[in-house]
C-alpha cells in the first residue's frame, strides 16, 4: 500500500496558475495527485518529479478527456467546471494550452463563467434584499467576490492580448 496524504486548501479561480504551480511543488517533492475534490486534494507517494500536473476550467467532454489520453495524460478528476489531468514527466512537456490564442481562450471560459454565476447572484441579493428575506446579503457578498474574480481574470487576459499584440 502507497502513502497518502490529503490537503484541506482553499482554490481562487483568478490564482488558478498559482494553484497548478503548487500541485506540480508537490510533484517534485514525490507526492503525484490521486484524487480532487471540493477544497481536498489527495495524494500518493511517488518518485520526486515523476508527474505534471495539469489544471484547465472547462465543462466535462469525454471526447476532450479521451484526447487528453491519447497524449499520455490521466484525467484525476473534476471540481465543478475545474478539470486536472496529469501526465508522466518523461513524456516531455505537458502544456494544454499551444498558443497565446489557447489561452486568452481559456481566459474567456473563466470569465463567462463567472460574468453567468455573479450576475445571478447580484440578482438575487438585490430581489431578497428588497422582499421580506434578510438573505440578500449572502448573494451580494458573493457576486462582489465573483466580480472581483472576474477583475482579476480580465486583466489576465488584457495581459495576454497586449502581449500577442506586440508579437505579430
Amino acid at each position: 500500500m502507497t502513502e497518502r496524504k490529503t490537503v484541506y486548501k482553499w482554490f481562487y479561480v483568478w490564482q488558478f496558475e498559482e494553484e497548478e504551480l503548487w500541485l506540480n511543488e508537490m510533484a517534485q517533492e514525490g507526492w503525484a495527485l490521486e484524487e480532487v475534490g471540493w477544497c481536498r486534494y489527495t495524494f500518493g507517494k511517488s518518485e520526486r518529479g515523476e508527474y505534471t500536473i495539469r489544471l484547465e476550467m472547462r465543462p466535462f467532454d469525454e471526447g476532450y478527456v479521451s484526447f487528453m489520453e491519447e497524449t499520455g495524460a490521466s484525467y484525476i478528476g473534476r471540481v465543478f467546471q475545474w478539470i486536472f489531468f496529469r501526465r508522466k514527466s518523461s513524456l516531455g512537456p505537458f502544456d494544454i494550452y499551444s498558443d497565446m490564442d489557447s489561452k486568452i481562450a481559456h481566459l474567456e471560459r473563466i470569465s463567462k463563467f463567472l460574468s453567468i454565476v455573479g450576475f445571478a447572484n447580484l440578482a438575487i441579493g438585490v430581489a431578497n434584499s428588497m422582499g421580506a428575506n434578510r438573505g440578500g446579503w449572502l448573494n451580494l457578498l458573493c457576486a462582489t467576490v465573483l466580480m472581483y474574480a472576474l477583475g482579476r481574470i480580465h486583466g489576465k487576459k488584457e495581459s495576454l492580448e497586449k502581449e500577442r499584440r506586440l508579437h505579430e
